[in-house]
């Protein structure tokens, strides 16, 4: 998927990972069950500040909290963008 936005700083893109569908045991989650994933790939990723580098990087598997980012549409398409900060971990 190309994307023509290019987050500043230390700011990036993520894709979230879809919700999940049914339990481990199979039962059907209804649409007003589900939980926001809180896992995602990202897309796009700023160059970081002078003082700090950015760590993670386009295409790396990540984990972050349940309110972090703002949800924007792109292309029709839900988006989250946070700061590199908001970030727990790398998969």
């Amino acid at each position: 998927m190309s994307i023509k936005f290019k987050p500043l700083a230390d700011r990036v893109l993520i894709e979230p990972a879809p919700a999940e569908q049914k339990t481990a045991s199979g039962i059907i989650i209804p649409d007003t069950a589900k939980e926001k994933p809180l896992k995602g790939k990202i897309v796009a990723a700023g160059k970081g500040k002078i003082d700090e580098p950015m760590t993670v990087k386009v295409g790396d598997e990540v984990l972050y909290g349940q309110y972090s980012g703002t949800e924007i549409k792109l292309d029709g398409t839900t988006f989250l963008i946070m700061r590199e900060s908001d970030i727990y971990g790398i998969f």
